[in-house]
């Protein structure tokens, strides 16, 4: 015979079901001291909250229970889960300490604790947690494959993959392993594997995750393309649907509409990264200078920081003062030394939590905080949705909109973010002059000279250049280059060895498109300046989409080497175009596969008409914007000034035109 809950019990049941309990704690508390029976009752109505999604009501129950149930671990255990939901790792740390003294040898507290050690970056402590929750059930998956995840963090990767996979053999259906283990082997460049480990995620959990799109980028990074057309359409129909899919950085790799980016974004950042507060409020700094905090995991010799490090120098010292926080690594390079003297101050936020970061830029009343990855790299998103500073910037590392209503700018131009484009961007755009793209006016490049033999080109025959990522380049780019090649007699493509199977995928691939794959010569990794000295030896650099060259684009241009581009329908698609058109060159701007053709076969035949434009390029160099640091520094600095102008007078964030 079921029982009738009391009446006091059936109020906050009204009240829970009203949205009404906050305001009533007095009655949770008198329901607490009224009868002991009540304490069942009131711990069953706490789980049946957080099954319906009410945390805080749930937490409220629990903590009411907490001085009546002193000796039931149920209770500092229930709390320190919903704190570690609603992201309060420091006082779930606090409720499982409670709990293990309650009940020392309980393996889901451990394991609990360890996971919250985990949120807070402290994986030597976590592994600790781990191995202590092990020792009492040493065949429980989910410590080994969190235990595995911590070591990946720590860069120890054979014990990582060794714990992944004793998971996996204890639970061969445990979908997060097998995601887990993807994720490490993209880490360890073995994307083909990493792809199947992804999809045999998705098998096991079909329900809307990213796993397809994890899949499709790593085989992107291997050019295989067996189910190119059918995986992308899947991911297209999905995101149109409104369904977790992909992630937005692999996306940009293959898709050509605009909206379709952000739809992705927005789902992204709303799942992953939602608003978790506001650290700033409403404070108006004071300050003497502007403070300008740079967020970036790659403030080392790494294409963001090629790009930046000179304008980070140029800073005007006397409005601004610049902070990095470092969520990556040092490397010892030159590029490293520069930076390490440029900025007021460094901080090291690699094993900081998201929000341990943001009080940490909090505390230093930062003006202006940019967000050099987003999507890219080191991710550190979560930081930005604490809204440590008065204004967020989306700026380099991600060339599309973060879909995150934290995020108050994104740093643009007018070609590669038109007018008519703005809505379908959750930022406010900075329209810049000239390009969007920072550059670096003293890289030097080396005096080394090379020759064509040493890197297996032809001394006679003309050579077709791409050092873009392999992911880049797609089945529809692969037959315009095999056309090209078919036109330009010993003509040959210069790729980069981004990986073996890669390589052995594009030999497959022209093969099958009737082009002799010895004309496709694969370029190993160099040290940058030298990498910048072998582009001497191409002819004409050619370029991808939907995704163009960026970086690379630059590289080219800086060494003295044409670049032709197809203009494309996104951000990332029409960065070359961006930089072609600020170093003098729009004639290289092509609006169609055929004008990309016929273009690059003329440049090809026509050896006076590219001797111009080299010798047009060489002249710009010196005197066309792409490459004035100084100037660009200067416009830049007018754009944080405006920003920084509409927060003090309490304007909201608006597009705002540098000119």
């Amino acid at each position: 015979m079921q029982l009738t809950p009391p009446k006091i019990i059936l109020d906050i049941v009204s009240l829970i079901q009203n949205n009404n309990l906050k305001g009533n704690l007095t009655l949770v508390r008198s329901a607490v001291t009224e009868d002991f029976k009540n304490i069942d009752y009131l711990f069953n109505l706490g789980v049946e909250c957080v099954e319906s999604g009410k945390v805080a009501d749930a937490l409220m129950i629990f903590e009411c229970l907490r001085p009546v149930a002193a000796n039931d671990v149920r209770i500092p255990y229930n709390i320190g889960v919903l704190n570690a939901m609603q992201c309060n790792f420091e006082s779930a740390l606090r409720s499982f300490d409670e709990a293990l003294d309650i009940s020392p040898d309980d393996v889901d507290v451990l394991t609990n604790y360890a996971n919250a050690q985990h949120e807070l970056r402290r994986y030597d402590e976590a592994i600790i947690s781990y191995d202590k929750a092990l020792s009492r059930q040493p065949d429980f998956a989910q410590a080994w494959m969190n235990k595995g995840v911590a070591l990946h963090e720590l860069k120890r990767y054979d014990e990582a993959l060794t714990h992944l996979n004793m998971a996996l053999s204890l639970s061969l259906g445990y979908h997060e392993a097998w995601a887990q283990k993807g994720i490490l082997l993209n880490t360890l460049k073995q994307h083909s594997q990493s792809a199947k480990c992804f999809l045999r995620a998705l098998e096991l959990c079909p329900e809307d995750s990213y796993l397809l799109g994890k899949s499709q980028h790593q085989m992107m990074l291997v050019c295989d393309w067996k189910n190119y057309a059918n995986i992308t359409n899947e991911i297209f129909n999905r995101i149109q649907q409104k369904r977790k899919c992909a992630e937005p950085f692999g996306l940009q790799g293959i898709a050509t509409s605009e909206e379709l980016l952000k739809e992705c974004a927005e789902i992204y950042s709303n799942d992953v990264f939602p608003t978790q507060g506001n650290l700033v409020g409403k404070l108006k700094y004071t300050h003497n200078k502007i403070r300008i905090g740079y967020v970036c995991g790659e403030f080392r010799e790494q294409a963001t920081s090629i790009l930046m490090t000179r304008i980070w120098e140029l800073h005007d010292k006397s409005q601004f003062e610049i902070f990095a926080f470092d969520s990556g690594f040092g490397d010892n390079s030159e590029y490293r030394t520069r930076i390490e003297t440029v900025f007021t101050e460094i901080h090291d936020i690699s094993r900081l939590s998201d929000l341990e970061a943001a009080k940490l830029i909090r505390s230093k009343e930062i003006d202006i905080l940019v967000n050099l990855n987003g999507y890219f790299g080191h991710v550190r998103q979560g930081i930005f949705s604490y809204k440590p500073a008065p204004i967020q910037v989306n700026y380099l590392g991600f060339p599309g909109t973060i879909g995150a209503p934290y995020m108050d700018y994104i740093i643009a131009d007018h070609i590669v973010l038109p007018l008519e484009s703005t809505e379908y961007y959750v930022e406010k755009i900075v329209y810049l002059p000239n390009s969007y793209q920072a550059n670096d006016d003293r890289r030097m490049i080396s005096q080394k000279i090379f020759s064509r033999i040493e890197f297996g080109l032809p001394e006679n025959g003309f050579v077709f250049v791409c050092f873009n990522n392999n992911y880049k380049i797609t089945p529809s780019t692969f037959d315009l280059w095999s056309r090209i090649l078919e036109k330009v007699e010993k003509s040959v493509l210069w790729l980069l060895a981004d990986n073996p199977i890669a390589k052995e995928n594009l030999i497959k691939e022209a093969d099958a498109r009737g082009v002799d794959s010895s004309r496709l010569v694969f370029a190993e990794r160099l040290p940058i300046s030298e990498h910048l000295a072998r582009h001497k030896l191409a002819d004409l650099c050619i370029d991808t989409l939907p995704y163009n060259a960026h970086t690379t684009c630059s590289d080219a241009l800086w060494a003295g080497l044409p670049v032709l581009t197809l203009m494309g329908s996104t951000f990332p698609g029409r960065v070359s175009a961006s930089l072609l058109n600020a170093v003098g060159l729009s004639e290289l701007i092509t609006h169609t596969e055929d004008d990309y053709l016929t273009l690059a076969v003329e440049l090809a035949t026509n050896h006076e008409k590219l001797k111009t434009i080299r010798a047009r390029l060489a002249f710009n160099l010196s005197e066309i914007p792409l490459f004035n640091s100084s100037l660009f520094t200067k416009n830049l600095e007018a754009a944080y000034l405006k920003m920084h102008e509409r927060d003090m007078e309490d304007l909201q964030p608006d597009h705002i035109f540098i000119a």
